[in-house]
């Protein structure tokens, strides 16, 4: 296994490569610039959403040009996924995804039938989303859960979801998993993947992992080590299955508040991944700040230049739903809407700008 270190000097180089002096004489005696290759193709994603799947909520969608949906079933059963598929068509928008109807610490917790009967909910899941023609599905492997210390003040009376680690480092209890260390994660996380991935692959459904959100000190944060919460342990956990249904719910805000250099690194792992196809689905969020410290600001005005990640996802033929997850609050917009539809066209409009390049 590579380091990241390694792997972000090596995708340097190899970018020095792909945006080096032009090479290729053209007819004319004119040289062609290999660059031109990318610029022409049409970017593949496509702005999408995963939030609630009402009908109320599709149309709010439509209103803002989303055609794609990771979608939430009323219940988690085959006709359930049915009745969700039928409900999206009928707003003339795509079911591309659908979450796992499992804990976000699913196959982590409790004794071994307690694990393998969840492992083989899982499974029956995968089978239940192929019957009804949903290409893939998300998930969570995390004890931990989404970590945050409060909010801070934004712009136009807004308020960001902020962490600070030197604050919530004061919570010294364990969770209800006791101590869970580095090892014994990897351990259940190997057994699961084992198991449920060759059902993935057989079915042809995508598995998309979300990241570890945030990352916490090696040391451990309340008795956890968080190894999905680097890109170290990211590029171990796609090695762990070589299989194409085996990949990434890429959360470009959560991989970035996990680097020390945000700006710099997150371009280079965004390339690494999606060169080797394993990103399945991406979340579109900007930070301010780094590892430990960080706001969830709007995607035009923090530290990660979204144009460029933009550009990266067309560099490596992405193809699939670029999505907001987490949006600014304001109390005149209680369900997040504004920050919705801000996103929504900011993604549209940055996906247009690539196009015309």
């Amino acid at each position: 296994m590579i380091t990241r270190r390694q792997f972000i000097h090596t995708m340097g180089a190899a970018a020095l490569v792909t945006l080096g002096p032009p090479t290729g004489r053209a007819a004319g005696g004119a040289f062609k610039d290999s660059r031109n290759a990318v610029k022409s193709e049409k970017p593949l994603m496509y702005v999408g959403t995963q939030r609630s799947s009402t009908n109320r909520m599709l149309q709010f969608y439509k209103r803002c040009g989303v055609n794609h949906v990771c979608g939430n079933p009323h219940e988690w059963s085959a006709d359930g996924l049915r009745a969700l598929k039928e409900r999206c068509a009928a707003n003339s928008i795509t079911l591309d995804m659908v979450p796992l109807g499992m804990p976000r610490s699913v196959a982590l917790l409790g004794d071994k039938d307690h694990r393998d009967r969840q492992i083989e909910q899982t499974c029956r899941q995968i089978r239940m989303a192929a019957e009804a023609g949903i290409p893939a599905i998300q998930y969570n492997m995390t004890i931990l859960d989404v970590l945050r210390t409060g909010r801070t003040p934004g712009r136009g009376g807004s308020s960001y979801s902020t962490w600070m680690y030197a604050k919530a480092a004061k919570d010294r209890s364990l969770t209800r998993a006791g101590r869970f260390p580095e090892q014994l994660f990897w351990e259940r996380i190997a057994y699961f993947l084992e198991r449920v991935i060759p059902v993935a692959a057989e079915y042809k459904v995508k598995m998309a992992c979300h990241p570890h959100d945030p990352g916490v000190p090696p040391a451990a944060y309340r008795g956890v080590q968080r190894v999905l919460g680097t890109v170290d342990g990211l590029e171990r956990f796609v090695e762990t299955s070589a299989s194409p249904y085996h990949g990434l719910n890429f959360c470009v805000g959560t991989v970035a508040s996990n680097l020390r250099n945000s700006a710099d690194e997150i371009l280079d792992v965004i390339r690494h991944f999606g060169q080797r196809k394993k990103l399945f689905n991406v979340h579109f969020r900007n930070i301010r700040g780094r590892r430990d410290n960080f706001q969830e600001v709007y995607p035009d005005e923090g530290d990660i230049d979204m144009f460029k990640v933009m550009k990266v996802l067309k560099e490596v033929r992405y193809s699939g739903m670029v999505m907001p997850d987490h949006v600014p609050a304001h109390p005149d917009d209680p369900d997040q809407l504004q920050g919705l539809a801000f996103a929504f066209g900011y993604i549209k409009a940055l996906i247009q700008a690539i196009s015309a390049e």
